[in-house]
């Protein structure tokens, strides 16, 4: 019976395909790609945050912005918030979709906020998410926070 339904939907298909009624597809229509990951709440898991990125982005031409800001926020994770408590972690999601935008948050386990001190002389990662970044955000409080960035996709020239 399966078999006899999936048969006629191709039919279907190829009749309406035929009167031209089905719309063809983009050329170069690029996939939505998409990857959330949790990670223990230690320093030595942000080099994997990074390889696991480069896998998702691929040839997207952000991709080195997006993996440093990534890095930034999951060790903002790590150095200051309750996720370098035992037991401890962050999750790292992504999302890239093509000829639009690639986004990043890193979710971390809350904690006091205490923003840094402004010193011209020295970067703080927050700085480095708000000069790459086209949109950047926080959003929880101290059970969970999240921090998210946009980087939008370069227009053609």
């Amino acid at each position: 019976m399966h078999v006899l339904k999936v048969r006629q939907r191709q039919q279907i298909v190829i009749r309406h395909h035929q009167r031209g009624l089905m719309p063809t597809p983009a050329p170069r229509a690029l996939p939505l790609r998409a990857n959330g990951v949790t990670y223990p709440g230690k320093a030595e898991h942000i080099s994997a945050v990074r390889a696991d990125l480069r896998v998702l982005l691929g040839d997207c031409p952000m991709a080195d912005d997006v993996i440093l800001c990534a890095s930034e926020l999951a060790a903002n994770a790590v150095v200051h918030s309750s996720s370098c408590l035992p037991g401890g972690s962050f999750t790292v999601r992504a999302k890239i979709d093509p000829g639009h935008c690639a986004w990043i948050e890193v979710e971390d386990n809350g904690g006091p906020w205490t923003p840094a001190t402004s010193d011209p002389t020295r970067y703080h990662g927050l700085d480095i998410i708000r000069a790459l970044a086209s949109d950047w955000g926080i959003d929880g409080d101290h059970a969970a926070r999240t921090i998210w960035a946009r980087f939008d996709w370069p227009a053609h020239s």
